[in-house]
This record gives structure tokens, C-alpha cells and sequence, in this order.
């Protein structure tokens, strides 16, 4: 909700209100809150990539996987309804009425992701394979006790922190997404509030791939962060701080 109201504000205003650095950074700021608030009960994935992530490199039961995935997507679709709601007489005046997906008047990017005009469906992939892959590497050095910790209980900063360079440096080609729940969600939302099928077919059928890519590429750089680098910590000497069960906090703080 909060992460697609920044996009709405900025585009609703046509710019008056909001641009590329506010959704950035509010978007971040949206995530981190996030993991606050829901952190201490599920660890506060909110990413279908994170949890498939942890999945694989053992951090969470297989069996609990189907209920995060199905939360995520719930919960990014109502979110999506919610901005409609509050900013509906928004939506209605800059279109006249009209909901659209492309054009100079689109508000369907206020939900999901589109790509720019120049980009390959395949270029496209290997840009949410790359950035979701430098997150899930760097969210497990964030909660890595034996790498340079973080202090306990500013991990969704760092969080949110991650999230603003990789929007600021890899955002151009497609928003960024990094995130199945995040745009599928929202665009199945869109789909059934007005803008219609096109929310599918845009950008050459654009739909699909910031939904597979970010699962392939969150378990790729979880799995070179733990080839790479977590393998390869000593083990504590007798004495040294070591709480083996706080290690991941992401699933259990």
C-alpha cells in the first residue's frame, strides 16, 4: 500500500508531488517498515524470492512456503486496492474517467511493472535475475551474525537502504521489481478494477517475467553468498559469542 501509493502520488500529480527519488526512497522506507511490523511473527519476508530462498539454503520449512506465497500475494493485492480507493477521485480526473495501461495518460505503472520501450524481453530477465540476486546476497550478509553484523534490530534499515541503491542503480530498464507478490498482485488487482487483459499482454507479454526471474535469481545469490562467503567463516573459539539459533534473524527474530 505504501510503496504503490508513492508511485500513484508522484504519477496522480504528474510529477507535482513525487518523482523517481521519492518513490525510491519511500518505496525502501515502505519495506522497512514492513519487516518492523510483521518481522517478530513470520520474519518479515514479504518476498516470495526471500522465502523460496530461505527454502533452499534451510532457513524455513518447505512446508511453510505455500502460506507465505499466498500471503505476500494477498496482501500486495489488497494493498493495490487500497491506493485505488484512497486515490480514486485522483484516478478518475487524470484520465477523465478512463483507466489505462498505456499512453501518456497510463496509471496501470502505479501498480505493477512495465518495461521500457527498448527492452528485450531477455534483457528484461537477466535485469530481475541480477537484482534480485544482489539482494538475496546482500539480505544474507545483512542478517549474517558472523559476517560484520548489523546491530540487533536495525536490519530492516539496512534493509531499506539495500533497497534505494538497487532502485537507484538498477531501476531504468523495468522498476525494479525483485518481487513476484509485489507485481503480480497488484497487476491481477488492475486486471479486475478496470484497466483489463492489457495489463498482461503490454510490453510483448511482459507479465511473467518479474515473477520467474526474481525466484531464480534470489536462490542464486543465496547460494553464492553461502558458497562464497558463509562457508568459508572460522568457527568460534571456546568462549566466543556465538548464538547459532539468532543467526538468521529474518526467520527468527
Amino acid at each position: 500500500a505504501l510503496g504503490c501509493g508513492c508511485v500513484g502520488q508522484a504519477v496522480l500529480s504528474r510529477g507535482a508531488h513525487g518523482g523517481p527519488m521519492t518513490v525510491s526512497v519511500g518505496f525502501a522506507m515502505a519495506v522497512t517498515i514492513a519487516v518492523y511490523v510483521s518481522g517478530g511473527v513470520s520474519g518479515g519476508h514479504i518476498n516470495p524470492a526471500v522465502s523460496l530462498a530461505m527454502c533452499v539454503t534451510g532457513r524455513l520449512k518447505w512446508t511453510k512456503l505455500p502460506i507465505y506465497i499466498l500471503a505476500q500475494f494477498l496482501g500486495a493485492f489488497i494493498g493495490a486496492a487500497a491506493v485505488f480507493g484512497i486515490y480514486y477521485n485522483a484516478f478518475m480526473e487524470y484520465s477523465d474517467g478512463k483507466l489505462e495501461v498505456t499512453g501518456p495518460n497510463a496509471t496501470a505503472q502505479i501498480f505493477a511493472t512495465y518495461p521500457a520501450p527498448y527492452l528485450s524481453l531477455v534483457n528484461g530477465f537477466a535485469d530481475q535475475v541480477m537484482s534480485t540476486a544482489v539482494l538475496l546476497l546482500a539480505i544474507f550478509a545483512i542478517f549474517d551474525t558472523k559476517n560484520i553484523s548489523v546491530p540487533k534490530g536495525l536490519e530492516p534499515i539496512a534493509v531499506g537502504l539495500l533497497i534505494i541503491v538497487l532502485t537507484c542503480s538498477l531501476g531504468m530498464n523495468s522498476g525494479c521489481a525483485m518481487n513476484p507478490a509485489r507485481d503480480l498482485g497488484p497487476r491481477l488487482f488492475t486486471a479486475v478494477a478496470g484497466w483489463g487483459m492489457e495489463v498482461f499482454t503490454a510490453g510483448n507479454n511482459w507479465w511473467w517475467v518479474p515473477v520467474v526471474a526474481p525466484l531464480l535469481g534470489g536462490v542464486l545469490g543465496a547460494m553464492i553468498y553461502v558458497i562464497f562467503i558463509e562457508i568459508h567463516h572460522s568457527d568460534p573459539q571456546p568462549g566466543e559469542e556465538n548464538d547459532a539459533h539468532t543467526k538468521y534473524e529474518l526467520t527468527n527474530m
